[in-house]
């Protein structure tokens, strides 16, 4: 009698290849929770403002407290990361997410619940800022890089009309302090999962010493220039609060990078803008995530305001968007940059969510949902889709395995600000038309609508720039 044939153990190689895809589902896991963050509280903003008593002024700050500390410490965390690890950088960041999750959904008085969105932004900035460096070291083959920013990407992207589908169902179901409470078991079980399975690394140690001001210097210029951006719409882009400020984070920038070019162990070594592929990329992100946040931020406006969709139904319409990402993110977009390359493939993606902003720029009051604002979002879906891999691909090609972090960083800093600045400046934009028409006589929902076409054309315009910089400036990354 034979005996039965045993399976024989999984190799060292194996269990390798297996651990890193896990571990990149714990990265995503991460980012997910970041992407929510910056858009499911949109939608419970009246009702947390209800139930807590803010302020209309005070009530942006529950937005605003994120997005500031977001941004301005991803270019130190990212560096951090490449000093003294990333993985312990990333875990760290996932704590501090976490335990402030916990504070948002405990709070009583809207004073704690900005303080808790401040350190939130602060925990998703410092686990955020080392997450594409971590896929770039544990993915160094071009393919299955590919493959992994393509999951990434769908996360980065997706995440967002996520945050608003579920930020409603959330809010309506349930109550708004679970919109944060949801954060507290995932972030629990992802920060288990990633002390088990992502690579532990030492960096390149701390030997030359930590540059302090250099560190300070950048973090308070991103500060305050974040700060400028998303309060402009509140004192206008022309006042002289916001140009000041503007000034101010200009000068502190400028006094950064005189400094590092002095100092011997800078935070940000300036050879990281030699790197060609990195700087051409990041214009090209900056003006094509300026324009999409049309479709995020102007677009939920106009189903609200003018088509009169509650916060379910409004999270429901970004759908089509969602979908097309995450079916590109399957593979489809990976193979077709292989077969077309990172250029051509940016610059159909640019012009496809170009002409999903164009479309948008033509609604009306009676404006059907299907087609013409779902061929809308799907457009802008199929351009984001598209585009964000081979930008992304291009900007990390070329980073060295010691500045992994600061590239990393980098690119984060690039996507977070232009989101800022879209917001700000097609609200601006919307704003002052709206106004304009409504003292020509207009009707109040005819204004509307005139300011919300207009954002959505500049919106476009922004994105048909973006073809023209990635036609001169971008090029095929080499291996």
């Amino acid at each position: 009698m034979e005996s039965p044939t045993l399976p024989l153990p999984p190799s060292a190689a194996e269990r390798r290849e297996r651990r890193r895809w896990m571990a990149l589902v714990v990265l995503c896991f991460a980012q997910l929770m970041n992407a929510l963050d910056a858009t499911i509280v949109n939608v419970a903003l009246p009702t947390i403002q209800a139930d807590l008593g803010f302020s209309q002024a005070g009530l942006t700050w529950v937005v605003n407290g994120y997005l500031i500390t977001f941004g301005s410490f991803l270019l130190m965390a990212g560096r951090l990361g490449d000093l003294v690890g990333r993985k312990r950088v990333f875990l760290a960041g996932l704590l501090l997410f976490t335990a402030a999750s916990v504070l948002c959904a405990l709070a009583q008085d809207p004073a704690l619940l900005i303080a808790a969105r401040f350190l939130q932004g602060l925990g998703a900035a410092v686990s955020a800022s080392v997450t594409i460096a971590l896929i770039v070291i544990e993915f160094p083959g071009p393919d299955d890089r590919a493959k992994a920013m393509s999951v990434y990407m769908f996360v980065a992207v997706g995440g967002g009309s996520i945050g608003l589908l579920l930020g409603g169902a959330l809010t309506e179901a349930i109550s708004w302090h679970w919109i944060f409470l949801i954060n507290v078991p995932i972030g629990l079980l992802t920060l288990v999962a990633g002390r088990a399975l992502i690579d532990d690394d030492e960096g390149i140690g701390l030997r030359g010493g930590v540059d302090v001001l250099g560190s300070l210097l950048v973090t308070l210029a991103l500060m305050v220039g974040i700060y400028a951006i998303v309060t402009s719409g509140e004192h206008g882009w022309g006042s002289a609060r916001t140009l000041g400020l503007g000034a101010a984070a200009i000068a502190l920038l400028a006094a950064f990078l005189a400094y590092e070019a002095r100092v011997a162990n800078p935070i940000m070594p300036l050879r990281i803008l030699r790197l060609g592929g990195l700087m051409a990329s990041s214009a090209v992100r900056v003006l094509l995530v300026c324009g999409m946040y049309a479709a995020f931020f102007v677009g939920a406006l106009y189903l609200q305001n003018v088509l009169g969709y509650d916060a379910l139904g409004t999270g429901l319409a970004f759908l089509p968007m969602t979908v097309v990402v995450g079916a590109l993110s399957l593979g489809v977009t990976a193979r077709l940059m292989g077969r077309f390359g990172p250029q051509r493939m940016t610059v159909a993606g640019l012009l496809a969510a170009g002409a999903g902003l164009a479309l948008f720029a033509t609604v009306g009051e009676q404006t059907s949902y299907f087609p013409h604002v779902f061929a809308a979002f799907a457009l802008v879906g199929l351009g984001a889709g598209t585009a964000f891999l081979p930008l992304l691909t291009i900007a990390v090609a070329q980073a060295p395995r010691a500045d992994a972090g600061l590239v990393s960083g980098i690119v984060n800093v690039s996507t977070q600000i232009s989101g800022a600045v879209g917001v700000a400046l097609l609200g601006a934009v919307s704003a002052a038309r709206t106004d304009g028409l409504a003292a020509d006589g207009r009707a109040p929902l005819d204004a509307l609508l005139g300011g919300y076409r207009l954002a959505f054309v500049v919106a476009a315009g922004c994105v048909a720039a973006g073809v023209v910089v990635a036609l001169l400036v971008l090029r095929p990354p080499q291996h």
